[in-house]
């Protein structure tokens, strides 16, 4: 099949200077002999001039260069198209393509881009936001908006703030209710994963799937603040196993648990990010998988 690819560049995402990756991108592109574009991201996200440059010129590509946030914008906003889509990480963590074992070494990524197959991945929509890879409600939020507002980019800088805001953090309160069960709960933070990290490789649900229909839940309950690192560690390691919602154990720090669509009461307004992209939070969540919802190019 003949191809053609847009490559979307954000401008501001990550701390490296853009300029090698652009010379390799068109090197590489054109030794490949592929017809190819350079555009910048939209950074409020309208790519409806995009989508009519989509079907008029037959692209079948579209190459995010990016972080997650803006991975899940432009794959939410053409998601009714069938085009495939490739990522060049350059983001500060980074999930999506560590989950789908893209390299974040920016040649290899490429390579992936020109070599890999694409196979459909699951997303998810939180009140009608799509997001590709997790959502977090409270303390980790929080610390995506600061993120956002601070003049200094990379991982250094996020580690700092999380320091910051782990003594600042307060327990909010939620109800959250699945098909199954409705349970309330005070809690530090929710993280919604449809991938299994946070980024940095930090994986904070080490069960979820990119394709398995299913949404993983971690609830990061009230506790003492001196036993919050050591129950994190526990779940990112692998060590607390997926329960069924209807188990729920008030005593238990955290509790992990999969579900196709959830609602969250959320009275507190506790803050929210999708994707690491500091988001406009609600009283009220309304969550549901969206099974296969775009072709991503990755390895085998």
């Amino acid at each position: 099949m003949s191809r053609k690819i847009i490559y979307l560049i954000n401008p501001i995402s990550g701390t490296r200077s853009k300029e090698p990756l652009l010379r390799m991108i068109k090197q590489r592109t054109t030794a490949r002999g592929i017809p190819f574009e350079i555009l910048p991201t939209n950074k409020d996200g309208d790519y409806e001039a995009l989508k009519e440059k989509i079907k008029q010129d037959s692209i079948t590509d579209v190459i995010v260069c990016g972080g997650d946030g803006t991975v899940s914008m432009v794959a939410g906003a053409l998601l009714d198209l069938d085009i495939r889509f490739g990522v060049v990480p350059m983001g500060s963590g980074n999930g999506l393509a560590l989950a789908a074992k893209i390299p974040v070494q920016h040649s290899r990524s490429l390579e992936i881009i020109f070599d890999a197959p694409d196979k459909r991945v699951d997303g998810f929509f939180i009140n009608n936001r799509f997001s590709c890879m997790l959502c977090g409600i409270g303390f980790d939020a929080q610390v995506a908006h600061d993120f956002a507002n601070s003049p200094k980019r990379g991982l250094q800088n996020y580690i700092r703030l999380s320091a910051i805001n782990f003594f600042k953090a307060v327990p909010y309160s939620f109800t959250i209710e699945s098909s199954d069960q409705k349970i309330e709960t005070e809690a530090f933070l929710l993280a919604i994963a449809n991938s299994n990290q946070f980024g940095n490789n930090f994986t904070i649900a080490p069960q979820a799937s990119l394709d398995d229909g299913l949404l993983d839940i971690v609830i990061i309950k009230k506790m003492n603040k001196l036993m919050l690192p050591l129950s994190i560690l526990g779940q990112v390691t692998g060590i607390n196993a997926v329960q069924d919602i209807s188990e729920y154990v008030e005593e238990k720090n955290i509790m992990y648990f999969q579900s196709d669509s959830l609602t969250i009461s959320n009275p507190g307004l506790a803050p929210l990010h999708i994707d690491g992209d500091p988001a406009e939070t609600h009283s009220e969540f309304k969550i549901t998988i969206k099974p296969k919802a775009f072709r991503l190019i990755q390895p085998l």
